[in-house]
């Protein structure tokens, strides 16, 4: 299944879980990392896509992650790192990603409209990530149609989910919208769903779970 189709809202918010050993705000998340095994029951609990961070400076992470957990679940794959250069998303192709994070206060509109091409080329999509009303002006210049919305000032480290509610009546109808970050209760979901979120990315509040059904459970009322 598409990345885009797994995550669009049909009957309810969807949940792309994320797989993160550490941060640079929070340091190492999870000692006992069995990214096999956390991937694996992130899709038996009800996620719609699971998210890999492959970045190994800040977040010691591993192309490898995502090749082996790609081959362990049935559903979508997003490759989470800083790209900033094709030989990435070849790289991303490789390890059989369906889509990649393109973060747009890194990158211009024509690298991002190059990294799109290419992308969708290879059979993947794009999840262009913003964080404030400058860059979603820039992401709306180009084709994207899944938009991330970045609860996390990257400057501060700071999150909250009023970023979400506050830029995503701005973007245009049609458009897959994806909250990322900050999202620790029921009650933040409960708000991003009365907004028309189709998506939210967690990592950290479920990689600290000692019972990951348990928590995606009590996260959406089940």
């Amino acid at each position: 299944m598409k990345f885009s189709k797994a995550i669009r809202r049909i009957n309810g918010i969807k949940i792309i879980a994320e797989i993160k050993k550490a941060s640079p705000s929070a340091g190492v998340i999870r000692e006992d990392f069995k990214y096999v095994d956390i991937a694996m029951e992130y899709e038996a609990s009800g996620a719609s896509a699971i998210s890999v961070l492959t970045d190994k400076e800040f977040f010691m992470g591993d192309i490898k992650y995502l090749s082996e957990i790609k081959e362990a679940v049935n559903i979508p794959v997003l490759m989470k790192d800083f790209i900033i250069d094709s030989y990435q998303i070849y790289e991303a192709r490789t390890a059989g990603a369906d889509s990649i994070l393109l973060i747009a206060r890194l990158l211009t509109n024509d690298q991002i409209e190059t990294f799109l091409s290419l992308s969708h080329s290879l059979g993947m999509e794009c999840l262009v990530e913003i964080h404030n009303n400058d860059e979603l002006k820039k992401v709306m210049e180009t084709r994207a149609t899944i938009i991330g919305i970045n609860n996390r000032n990257l400057d501060t480290f700071e999150t909250n989910i009023e970023t979400t509610l506050h830029l995503s009546p701005l973007i245009p109808e049609g458009k897959i919208i994806v909250s990322e970050s900050g999202i620790k209760t029921r009650a933040d979901i409960l708000k991003l769903e009365e907004a028309g979120i189709d998506a939210i990315l967690i990592g950290e509040t479920l990689m600290r779970s000692k019972d990951i059904f348990l928590k995606i459970k009590e996260l959406f009322g089940g």
